[in-house]
């Protein structure tokens, strides 16, 4: 996995320590996923997860998730391991315990070049970080 962060927008509660915490939150969280290692994942979300994505019609759809179906659908998406990813990490801070992290990733799948663009909401816990929603356009089969 590949990480960086843009920090151009990251408006609000923004400071060098705040940004590099995200920074080193994503790089656990993908480390996690290119083991397989869906407890891990689940470990750092808030639950219930919120999950928004769209349909094939174009209509925005949204959904509660427990760590249950969380786990069955990383099964599916990420299985025993992830693929090699590079990220793009775009943080905008709402407040210092909110933080809505835009990503634009790609990566390669089966020699097909992948391109793909979602977003997180992470908020500060006395536990450290948690994402807590999952935002990402053509994902209605996974909900």
């Amino acid at each position: 996995m590949t990480n960086t962060i843009d920090t151009a927008a990251a408006g609000a509660g923004a400071s060098s320590e705040a940004v590099q915490e995200i920074l080193d939150w994503y790089a656990h969280y993908d480390a996690l996923a290119l083991a397989g290692d869906l407890e891990g994942m689940a470990d750092v979300a808030a639950f219930p997860l919120n999950e928004v994505t769209d349909d094939a019609q174009g209509h925005g759809l949204a959904a509660s998730c427990d760590r249950e179906r969380y786990i069955a659908q990383m099964r599916e998406v990420v299985g025993g391991g992830g693929a090699d990813m590079t990220s793009v990490r775009h943080p905008i801070f709402l407040s210092p315990a909110l933080c809505f992290v835009v990503t634009d990733a790609s990566f390669e799948v089966d020699g097909v070049k992948h391109e793909m663009r979602y977003g997180d909401l992470l908020l500060r816990t006395a536990d450290g970080w948690k994402f807590q929603t999952m935002v990402a356009g053509g994902w209605h089969d996974q909900m």
